[in-house]
């Protein structure tokens, strides 16, 4: 079942799309607030995006780069500002397609169903990890803070990534030293407390200090 985000703000369109999505076994959500669209990709994370052009408050081009920056996940724009210019626009946001408004709702479906063949062929799905303003995309092995790119190595981004599976539970320094051992590299417990103080001060280079928690003689914490 693929999760679908509807940005629309014509009621009629985006309850009559919703509908149509839902009984080819789709889950669907509709923006409620247009304010914080990032925050219910975020919360929702989608396998694919509906996006129209004009919005209250910010406009479709604004939250197609906004989710660029986080997620690759296939974003279908619909709009009837259908001339060149705002389709090579969009295309150069990062939308995988343009269906015109008005437009029939099975054809609409025949475009998302290409869409997401094109996007997951191999069976994958983009997922991502968020927290406190931290969005770490597994697909890409990449660290977002608010909008912007942390560059990680591969044992910070595991340590990270394993934190984040776990918020709110202790993770013991013995679980996080069978997850660097898995990268083929020798790990101790001094490799483990130099990769951890790296991974925080890149953290709080970025905004987000006290972000992982010590507890002592134990083991390491993101709390909820």
């Amino acid at each position: 079942m693929y999760r679908v985000l509807i940005v629309e703000d014509d009621e009629v369109i985006a309850t009559q799309v919703k509908k149509h999505m839902e009984a080819w076994d789709m889950e669907v959500h509709c923006i409620q607030d247009f304010r914080n669209v990032m925050g219910e990709f975020l919360s929702r994370k989608p396998q694919l995006v509906l996006m129209d052009i004009g919005l209250p408050f910010y406009n479709g081009y604004h939250w197609c780069q906004e989710i660029r920056r986080v997620s690759k996940a296939p974003i279908v724009f619909i709009s009837s500002a259908a001339d060149n210019m705002n389709i090579v626009m969009a295309v150069n946001m990062g939308a995988d397609d343009f269906v015109v408004k008005p437009f029939s709702l099975e054809v609409l479906m025949a475009k998302v169903q290409a869409v997401l063949r094109r996007a997951y062929d191999f069976g994958a799905s983009p997922e991502i990890l968020e927290h406190g303003g931290a969005v770490l995309d597994l697909d890409a092995a990449a660290l977002n803070v608010n909008g912007e790119r942390v560059d990680l190595t591969k044992n910070e981004y595991r340590i990270l990534r394993t934190l984040m599976e776990n918020k709110g539970r202790v993770v013991s320094r013995e679980l996080l030293m069978d997850r660097l051992w898995e990268t083929d590299c020798y790990v101790d417990d001094n490799t483990l407390t130099v990769n951890v103080t790296r991974l925080r001060r890149k953290l709080s280079g970025a905004g987000l200090s006290d972000f992982i928690v010590t507890k002592k003689g134990i083991g390491y914490l993101i709390e909820a």
